[in-house]
């Protein structure tokens, strides 16, 4: 029986969130706080990287963190990008969110159906004349790379923002029967900050391959994946595993 739920991510600014729905739905308690903290990197960090953004044609999005510090640098840095660039993203959500930043054309934008980077790379490769920039957390698997590189169209990446650890003051984590997990960073900060953790029959949820791998890479029990076979969210697997799990 799961009865309190703790989702590494901030509040919700919108009440009308899909979590505040289930917690009535179910009876139970959902609290967030962000395990992790991300900052942007300053111009200086960035030049040293000696990539320029605007040597690029395309631009690889697998997160709204990436769009969010990577147009507030390139303000930084004084780039201005061009009403041609392209933008492929891993889902429709982080699509729609670029309008936050640019007008959205769907001649410019690109996103898969499924949440999965795999299946955005038809698009990529469709437009293999591109050439594509990624921005990067400091804390990032190669995944995208080795796929650019098989695919064989040019491509970069760049560190735009780095993942540090959140602090826990007043977190009590044996107040609750679930935890919901987005990044590897997330669970790489549980482990720096609560070392005598002993996940028992506390479950474990998360979102995407790289946080799962983290888990069990971590000796920890993977309860619940999203996307699957039957919800390509967080929240709407969150809603079915209640169903079966709270109904028992």
């Amino acid at each position: 029986m799961v009865n309190r739920i703790l989702v590494s991510q901030p509040k919700p600014a919108s009440e009308k969130s899909p979590y505040f729905d289930i917690a009535k739905k179910y009876n139970v308690q959902i609290d967030f706080h962000s395990f992790i903290k991300i900052e942007r990197l300053s111009p200086k960090e960035f030049r040293q990287q000696k990539v320029s953004i605007l040597d690029h044609t395309a631009i690889i999005f697998n997160s709204r963190h990436a769009i969010d510090h990577f147009f507030n640098l390139c303000e930084d840095l004084r780039v201005t990008i061009p009403e041609t660039m392209k933008y492929f993203c891993i889902s429709e959500t982080i699509a729609l969110y670029i309008q936050k930043y640019v007008q959205y054309r769907k001649r410019k934008i690109f996103f898969s159906t499924t949440g999965k980077i795999e299946d955005l790379m038809p698009f990529i490769t469709k437009h293999n004349t591109e050439k594509y920039f990624t921005p990067m957390s400091s804390v990032h698997t190669d995944e995208i790379k080795n796929l650019l590189d098989k695919a064989g169209v040019q491509h970069d990446e760049a560190v735009m923002y780095r993942t540090v650890s959140n602090s826990f003051e007043g977190i009590d984590l044996n107040n609750y029967d679930m935890f919901i997990f987005f990044t590897p960073a997330g669970i790489a900060s549980l482990g720096e900050n609560f070392k005598d953790f002993v996940q028992g029959d506390k479950k474990i949820a998360c979102f995407g391959a790289a946080t799962a791998k983290a888990i069990k890479d971590a000796g920890l029990r993977l309860d619940l994946e999203a996307p699957n076979k039957n919800a390509t969210s967080m929240t709407a697997a969150l809603d079915l595993y209640l169903k079966e799990e709270n109904g028992k």
